[in-house]
């Protein structure tokens, strides 16, 4: 906070022992390993936001002046890499006086604590303190490089992965269980990899060269899908998509600013055919 406020450590510790005073409760919660915002601070930044969002949208509604300030996104770590920051840099040039800071991460992080705008999530939300626009769904798909099937021949059912080789990214959510739709009986493998990484692209990489049937989201496969270099197997056993989601915090008033990142961003990723639902 110091770093971002360009003051010195003291000084913002002595301003957040005036607010807590102030407020007359512990705002932070102080351990000898780290700080963390205690229920009654997360609700006080929470309407410190809004009383901030309601003043700059007065400012903008009397003035029409451009949109400017800091906005702070986060996004899973390839589907960013790909998708998110063309989106981003393509904002930058329509507003001069915004600045972004995008955080890509494979973990969720917490929008309130993190001070984060908005966020990027595959998948169901954890929490109900988000809200959620819909831009398009993924799908976990099996696939493998066509001279791993020639060599091996090519799964059918769930069982069948018993005698192949598989490789797996403990980074994308994924265990060594693997679950497919269908009876519970017969739709869940225990999967012995022959290989392990902690980011999909060294799977993906692996996978291509022939090494195993890996599992990967069907927007970090489309590519090699189209290309021919991986195929798509078990397209019948493959789990319920996914849903892909622009969320920001419940209960507040959107900043300008963040609304129209919100709108610019729903429409050019639903333009994706790599989260269009498949028919």
């Amino acid at each position: 906070a110091a770093r971002q406020l360009r003051r010195s450590r003291p000084a913002v510790t002595r301003a957040l022992a005036a607010l807590e005073e102030r407020a007359g409760v512990r705002l932070i919660a102080r351990t000898t390993r780290q700080l963390m915002a205690t229920e009654a601070g997360r609700e006080l930044a929470a309407s410190a936001r809004n009383i901030l969002a309601e003043y700059e949208a007065s400012l903008s509604g009397v003035t029409a002046a451009p949109m400017r300030g800091l906005i702070r996104i986060t996004a899973p770590t390839a589907f960013g890499r790909r998708h998110v920051t063309p989106v981003v840099a393509e904002f930058l040039d329509l507003h001069p006086e915004i600045q972004i800071e995008l955080v890509l991460a494979d973990r969720n992080l917490d929008l309130i604590e993190e001070g984060l705008h908005l966020a990027v999530r595959i998948g169901p939300l954890p929490s109900s303190r988000l809200v959620a626009r819909k831009v398009g769904e993924v799908r976990r798909v099996l696939v493998a490089a066509p001279v791993y099937l020639e060599r091996r021949g090519t799964p059918q059912r769930p069982a069948d992965l018993a005698g192949h080789d598989t490789i797996v990214s403990i980074a994308a959510g994924q265990s060594l269980v693997w679950r497919f739709a269908g009876d519970a009986r017969n739709a869940t493998v225990q999967v012995a990899p022959r290989l392990i990484v902690n980011e999909i692209e060294s799977v993906l990489i692996a996978t291509r060269s022939g090494r195993g049937l890996a599992r990967a989201l069907s927007y970090q496969v489309a590519p090699d899908l189209d290309a021919g270099t991986l195929v798509r197997v078990m397209r019948e056993w493959e789990p319920p998509a996914s849903p892909v989601q622009l969320v920001v915090p419940s209960g507040q008033h959107l900043q300008p600013k963040v609304r129209a990142f919100l709108d610019f961003a729903a429409g050019r990723l639903q333009q994706l055919p790599v989260i269009k639902p498949e028919h």
